[in-house]
C-alpha cells in the first residue's frame, strides 16, 4: 500500500522527514493547505485587478529595479524572466538526496498560503517529488540572503521547461522531461516567480540533511571513543555521574551517561588501573563530545523554526488585506546555527584524532604502531596522518562564513548571510567527520585485540563483531585504503540502538 504524507499545518520534524525520504512516502496536499494556498492566490488576484500602488515584485523590477513599474500585461513575462535570469549556478551538481529535500521544503513554505501560488504550481513541486524528478541545482550562486535565489530558480526552470532534471538514471532537458510526462509547461501569474525563487530552502535542506546525519556520527562518537578508552585501558572515574551535574551542562550529562552505559559489564574498564589519569582525549570525553552535543541541539533548534516558517517576500496576508515586503528570506539565523556546527563537527574530529595518535605510541601493553612486529612494519602509522590531514581541513573549513559579507544589486542587498556557502562547507565537513571516526574505529578495533583475553561490555564486543564482518585484525602490513573506506561504510550502514535519555 502507497504510504502518503499529507502536507498540512502540522509541524514537520526531522524524525517525521527522515522517515518520508527512508520509506518512500508520497506527498499529497491536504484540504487545509489547499484551501490556504487559493484564498491567498484569489485574494492577490482580486488586489492586482484594482491595485493602482506598486507591490514590490508583483507590479514592479526586483532588487534595485524595485522602482520600475510593470504593466499589468506583462505580469506573468515578469515572472518567467525571473526564474531564466536568476539560474546562474555554477560548480559541482549538489547531492541528489538533498535536491529532494529542497522540494519538501519549498511545497511545505508555500502551503501555508502566505506566498500567493497557484494551486497548480505547487502540485507540480508534488509531482516532481512524487516521481524522483530531481532537478539539476549546482553548488554555488546563493549568497544566502535574498532567499537563495540561484538554486532555486534551477529548482523551478524544469517546470516551465527549461534546465536539466535527473529522472530513472537519465539526464534531461525541462523541454524533454514535459514531452516525457505529457505535461503543461506552467504558467507563473504575478508574483509566483518571486515565490518559488524567495526562500531558504537551499541552505535549509543541507541543514535538515546534517542533522540527521550528525546525531547519527554524535552517537558513534560516544562508541567509537568507547572502544578507544577500552583498548588504551582507561578509567571509568571520569564518566560518574556526579562529577558532570556540578558543572550542569546537558550535553556532558548525556554523554557521561551514555559512556556508562556503553562500558556496562566491561571486564577491561573494572580490572584495576596502574595509571592514575587519562590524556585528555579520553578523560574529557564528557566535556567536549557535550559540547558539540549542545550545539548541535541548538542548531536542530533554528532549522526546525525555519523548515515550518514562510521565508518568501513579500509575504500576504489576505486576512488582513496585507502585502508586506520585508526580509524573511535572509538566511542570518542558518548561516550563523551552520557556521556552529561545522566548529561543533570539527572538534568531534579532532579529539577522535588524538585518541587515534596515543593508540599508537606503544603505551599500556600496545605495541608501537599497533602491530605485533613494528619496525619490519609499519602498522598503523599512515591511518593518523590521514586522519591528521582531514582534521586540519575541518579546521580550515571551520572558518565562518556568516562573518562575510559582499554587497548586491547595487546596494540594495547591502549585508548578506553567505549561509549557503556555510551550508556547503557543513557538508564537507560531515563527510570528513565521518571519515575521522572510521579511521579512529580502525585503530581502536585493532588496538583492543591486543588487551585479550579480557573482554568489554556485551554492547561493544557486539557493536565489533558486526564490524569484523568487514574489516579484520591486521598482522603484518598491507594495502589499507580499501579497510578504511569499509569502515566508513560500515558507519553509514550500521544500526544503532542506544537509549536517548
Amino acid at each position: 500500500m502507497e504510504k502518503i504524507h499529507h502536507i498540512s499545518n502540522d509541524q514537520l520534524t526531522f524524525d517525521k522527514i527522515n522517515v518520508i525520504l527512508k520509506e518512500g512516502y508520497k506527498l499529497a496536499l491536504s484540504e487545509e493547505s489547499k484551501n490556504q494556498i487559493v484564498k491567498c492566490r484569489e485574494y492577490l488576484d482580486n488586489k492586482m485587478s484594482s491595485q493602482c500602488e506598486p507591490i514590490y515584485g508583483i507590479n514592479t523590477g526586483f532588487g534595485a529595479l524595485y522602482d520600475k513599474r510593470i504593466s499589468k500585461e506583462d505580469l506573468g513575462n515578469l515572472q518567467k524572466n525571473l526564474v531564466m535570469s536568476h539560474a546562474c549556478g555554477t560548480g559541482d551538481d549538489i547531492p541528489q538526496e538533498i535536491v529532494k529535500i529542497m522540494i519538501l521544503l519549498k511545497i511545505q513554505s508555500l502551503s501555508y498560503g502566505h506566498s500567493g501560488v497557484q494551486l497548480s504550481t505547487v502540485e507540480r513541486l508534488i509531482d516532481f517529488f512524487n516521481n524522483d524528478i530531481l532537478p539539476v541545482i549546482y553548488q554555488y550562486g546563493s549568497l544566502g540572503a535574498s532567499g537563495d535565489l540561484s538554486p532555486l530558480a534551477h529548482m523551478c526552470l524544469p517546470m516551465i521547461g527549461m534546465g536539466e532534471v535527473n529522472y530513472q538514471g537519465e539526464r534531461l532537458s525541462g523541454e524533454d522531461l514535459l514531452k516525457k510526462m505529457n505535461w503543461e509547461s506552467i504558467e507563473l501569474k504575478s508574483k509566483e516567480g518571486l515565490a518559488l525563487l524567495n526562500g531558504t530552502q537551499f541552505m535549509s535542506a543541507y541543514g535538515v540533511y546534517l542533522i540527521l546525519k550528525v546525531w547519527k556520527l554524535s552517537q558513534l562518537a560516544d562508541i567509537i571513543s568507547a572502544v578507544s578508552l577500552e583498548a588504551f585501558d582507561g578509567r571509568i572515574e571520569p564518566f560518574h555521574d556526579s562529577v558532570h551535574q556540578v558543572r550542569h551542562h546537558l550535553g556532558q550529562i548525556k554523554t557521561a551517561r551514555r559512556m556508562r552505559f556503553l562500558l556496562e559489564g566491561s571486564e577491561l574498564i573494572n580490572r584495576p588501573k596502574v595509571h592514575v589519569q587519562d590524556p585528555y582525549s579520553f578523560r574529557c570525553i564528557p566535556q567536549v563530545h557535550g559540547a558539540s552535543k549542545d550545539s548541535i541541539n541548538y542548531v536542530s533548534y533554528v532549522f526546525n523554526n525555519e523548515i515550518n516558517a514562510v521565508t518568501d517576500n513579500p509575504t500576504i496576508f489576505p486576512d488582513e488585506d496585507l502585502v508586506i515586503s520585508a526580509g524573511n528570506f535572509h538566511g542570518q539565523p542558518l548561516a550563523l546555527a551552520l557556521d556552529n556546527l561545522c566548529i561543533a563537527m570539527a572538534e568531534l574530529g579532532s579529539i577522535s584524532e588524538r585518541r587515534t595518535y596515543q593508540l599508537l605510541a606503544g603505551k599500556r601493553g600496545l605495541p608501537p604502531f599497533l602491530v605485533a612486529n613494528p619496525g619490519l612494519n609499519s602498522g598503523f602509522m599512515i591511518p593518523q596522518y590521514t586522519a591528521a590531514s582531514i582534521v586540519s581541513r575541518n579546521k580550515q573549513l571551520s572558518t565562518p562564513a556568516s562573518v562575510d559579507t559582499i554587497e548586491s544589486s547595487q546596494g540594495q542587498e547591502d549585508h548578506v548571510s553567505m549561509g549557503a556557502n556555510g551550508a556547503t562547507k557543513a557538508f564537507m565537513v560531515a563527510e570528513n567527520l565521518e571519515r575521522i571516526l572510521a579511521i579512529e574505529l580502525f585503530n581502536g578495533a585493532q588496538a583492543l585485540e591486543f588487551q585479550r583475553p579480557a573482554k568489554s561490555s556485551p554492547f561493544l564486543e557486539k557493536f565489533l563483531a558486526e564490524y569484523r564482518t568487514k574489516v579484520n585484525f591486521i598482522q603484518d602490513d598491507k594495502t589499507m585504503y580499501d579497510d578504511i573506506a569499509r569502515s566508513v561504510e560500515y558507519l553509514r550502514e550500521v544500526e544503532l540502538e542506544l537509549p536517548q535519555k
